[in-house]
């Protein structure tokens, strides 16, 4: 079996935090922003978001959080 596939979540998206400590992951993330300017803030978070949702692998759970994202803006 792909191991993709094997990883790919049944349930969608998850809205809930899947963080033991969601505010070191929130610091995390900002610290990882610390000393950049603005383009290259916009560069990491191109990055980010490309190797996380390579990670996810599943267009339909992809699309989910497109869309939450749209909504919360």
């Amino acid at each position: 079996m792909n191991a993709a596939v094997a990883m790919t979540p049944a349930s969608g998206l998850a809205r809930e935090t899947r963080f033991a400590d969601p505010d070191a992951a929130f610091r995390l993330l900002a610290q990882a922003h610390r000393d950049l300017d603005e383009r290259e803030s916009a560069a990491l978070n191109a990055r980010l978001v490309l190797i996380l949702a390579n990670h996810i692998g599943d267009e339909r759970v992809l699309r989910e959080a497109v869309a939450l994202a749209h909504e919360a803006r």
